[in-house]
């Protein structure tokens, strides 16, 4: 009896992982394009100065835009580069504004959908209500990417986030575009996630969740900031 519960704790372990890194695969291009976009602009900056410093030198003036942008640059790209890396690993578990977090995990996807003739509709809760960042991230992501990859074509996204009852709501919608997009062929960046690989997450994260066919609904906790506990009882 003992035996077997440790194996299905490992087996929920593993499949939680599994699902962990199916989800970073999938979010390779979006993080890879988040983290170079600022460095990428910066070569620009060095390129153009280089050029004016090769024809003449510029004026004091110019010379001190130059490098303020520079540092501008500079500085947004290890602010982008520490964003990346908490995706790639996590600190200590902190909380996020429901609304802001969701917004967060959309922007990430953008492109991805904007690509596939995904188009997203969503109605998100300005309640100041926080939730676990590294739970909603694992979750949301994962169940947009698992209701996509089974849409088999252009669809329209609708995510709704609401608080009921003292718990966070969000629902997560597809339903196919009536427009006649055609959208141009995907081939996905690792394997395709599905309904087990949300399950498994949901599970260790202590997510309640349920799944009809073109609907996902994630019930999550309040998260309690600065306490030993920190996620709330429901």
């Amino acid at each position: 009896m003992v035996a077997d519960a440790a194996n299905s704790t490992r087996a929920q372990h593993a499949g939680a992982e599994s699902a962990r890194y199916g989800v970073l695969r999938r979010l390779g291009p979006a993080l890879k394009h988040d983290m170079v976009v600022n460095l990428q602009a910066i070569a620009m900056m060095a390129e153009v100065l280089n050029a004016r410093l090769e024809r003449a030198s510029p004026s004091p003036e110019e010379f001190r835009t130059s490098i303020f942008k520079l540092n501008r640059l500079a500085r947004d790209a290890v602010a982008n580069c520490l964003k990346v890396a908490a995706w790639l690993e996590p600190q200590e578990d902190e909380g996020v504004r429901l609304g802001a977090g969701v917004e967060d995990c959309i922007a990430l996807l953008a492109s991805n959908f904007n690509f596939r003739g995904f188009l997203v509709e969503k109605e998100l809760t300005d309640a100041p209500f926080q939730v676990s960042t590294v739970a909603l991230r694992n979750l949301l992501i994962a169940s947009l990417i698992t209701l996509t990859d089974a849409a088999g074509g252009p669809c329209v996204v609708r995510i709704r986030t609401e608080v009921v009852d003292g718990t966070a709501e969000i629902t997560m919608q597809v339903a196919p575009r009536t427009d006649g997009y055609e959208a141009l062929p995907y081939e996905p960046s690792y394997r395709l996630l599905d309904w087990a690989d949300v399950e498994a997450l949901a599970m260790a994260e202590s997510v309640d969740l349920r799944r009809s066919p073109d609907t996902i609904v994630l019930r999550m906790p309040r998260i309690v900031p600065n306490t030993p506990l920190q996620i709330a009882p429901v």
